[in-house]
């Protein structure tokens, strides 16, 4: 008999949730599965769930929430092998809608109801677990900057997507893969596992969630109008995936793809993990953990 414990975010992105808890429990009912609600915690200690998850009666945990409560859901819970599912309700939903999740509550749901899910791939950065995309450089900064905005929604984060691009810095990087050692400058790293920032932004238009590869996206140091039409290229799919850049190799956008790699971030560049700004490291360890949760999909 299947049971379903949900996770809610009571604040993520910008509407109430009181509706969607009406129809996350009349749907539920009317599928005749047994359920249980409980609230996201901003600490991501979900250890008050472990007594429930151990007497083997919940059989799937559904988050409604953004990517940084997913990303804490799932970092905590996935020690119980129990398939996710996710009701996008955050700001941008990258995760959800690399996987094809639409952002209706009742179409998610119906994906949720029907069970089917596929092993997927998450990552580790310095030792902190990452679903979809870490980022170094332009688009931390605006998570930091969105983050302290007590305003949310789609319309703040192009307002300090916008504010930022005419201010962001290129920032030195060393990046390590394999044997190959690459200096560059640039405005933005981003480390993807899903292909986009949120919002059907697709920054890494060639990364799977089941792949076991990182799709690493570097947009080097540039003129303003060139880092526009440069990264306007690369999300509408233009640029194709290259091998590991070797020493020296020059070009506005670098598109490849590997399952680890090593970051030496000497100038300080600001990261964020799912779009939740983390503290950033002046080096950085980064591995994939291919399959390492379940993941309900149409």
């Amino acid at each position: 008999m299947r049971h379903i414990l949900y996770i809610i975010n009571p604040i993520s992105g910008a509407r109430s949730k009181t509706g969607l808890r009406q129809t996350v429990e009349a749907r539920t009912k009317a599928a005749g599965i047994a359920y249980s609600i409980h609230p996201s915690v901003a600490s991501g200690d979900y250890s008050f769930l472990d007594d429930t998850l151990a007497n083997g009666s919940v059989t799937e945990i559904v988050i409604a929430g953004g990517d940084g409560t997913i990303n804490q859901a799932i970092n905590f819970l996935k020690k119980w092998g129990l398939p996710f599912g996710i009701i996008p309700c955050g700001s941008g939903n990258g995760l959800a809608f690399s996987a094809g999740i639409p952002k209706a509550p009742d179409k998610a749901l119906d994906i949720i109801f029907a069970g089917s899910h596929q092993a997927t791939d998450g990552f580790l950065v310095n030792g902190h677990f990452a679903c979809m995309l870490v980022g170094l450089g332009f688009d931390a900064q605006v998570a930091h900057d969105f983050a302290n905005d007590p305003r949310r929604g789609l319309a703040t984060y192009v307002k300090k997507t916008l504010s930022n691009f005419f201010t962001a810095p290129a920032y030195p990087f060393t990046i390590t893969v394999g044997e190959s050692v690459l200096v560059t400058e640039a405005f933005f790293i981003s480390v993807a596992n899903s292909n986009q920032f949120g919002n059907h932004f697709k920054i890494a238009p060639k990364a799977l969630l089941t792949d076991g590869l990182l799709d690493i996206v570097v947009v080097t140091k540039q003129s303003r109008m060139s880092l526009f039409l440069q990264t306007l290229r690369q999300v509408t799919g233009f640029n194709a995936l290259r091998d590991v850049p070797l020493p020296g190799q020059k070009a506005s956008v670098l598109y490849f793809q590997t399952s680890h790699l090593r970051i030496d971030n000497a100038g300080g560049a600001p990261m964020h993990i799912d779009g939740d700004p983390a503290s950033s490291a002046p080096l950085l360890d980064i591995e994939i953990l291919p399959g390492c949760f379940g993941l309900l999909v149409p």
